[in-house]
């Protein structure tokens, strides 16, 4: 487990305390802080892998990276043209001009492709790095919770017993204690016999 996932751990396990620390179990409900809630979860986010940030930044940048590409072909291009035109009017250099122009704008064209074909598979790799982390980052929570969970229902279980012997105990009691008066009840008359006045 890297250090990454301690953190968002530690944060969950941090939550789980706030909750647990102010709760109503019996009533299944808790009651917090929104501030605390809050503050845990920016960290939370903070603490998000780097992976998850950089991709994210990467796909916005995507279609500004696309049109710088494309503005930067353009100018170029267009200077390329603008040179040729100047040229045109010295016939000899004519043929050099116009080849040398199409030499690059293919080189621009090339240029730009393989720079739109790297942003491309970089921003997939992190995307694919990104979705494998979320992957085992759920995962992981979820375990967790499913813990948290199964501990809480043994925990309730316990209590429901506990409650439970505790009704059975009141109720041996209160039997006893209507047997020991009904018992109380019959010996009185022959007490009463025993000490009457002669």
């Amino acid at each position: 487990m890297n250090s990454q996932q301690d953190v968002i751990y530690g944060l969950m396990n941090e939550l789980e305390e706030a909750l647990d620390n102010k709760g109503f179990p019996l009533l299944g409900f808790s009651v917090v802080k929104k501030d605390t809630v809050t503050n845990i979860l920016d960290k939370l986010y903070a603490a998000l892998p780097d992976e998850i940030k950089e991709a994210r930044a990467l796909l916005r940048r995507k279609d500004e990276m696309q049109y710088e590409a494309q503005q930067r072909a353009e100018k170029v291009v267009a200077d390329a043209q603008a040179e040729a035109n100047r040229l045109l009017s010295e016939s000899d250099l004519l043929k050099a001009v116009q080849r040398e122009a199409e030499k690059i704008k293919e080189q621009v064209i090339t240029d730009c492709e393989e720079i739109k074909r790297k942003a491309m598979d970089e921003a997939e790799n992190l995307r694919i790095q990104a979705s494998d982390e979320a992957v085992r980052i759920k995962d992981g929570a979820n375990i967790y919770a499913e813990q948290v969970l199964t501990n809480l229902e043994q925990n309730l279980g316990q209590l429901q017993e506990i409650v439970k012997n505790g009704q059975l105990q009141l109720e041996r009691r209160r039997i006893e204690s209507d047997d020991q008066q009904a018992g109380f009840a019959n010996q009185r008359p022959e007490y009463a016999h025993d000490f009457k006045v002669q």
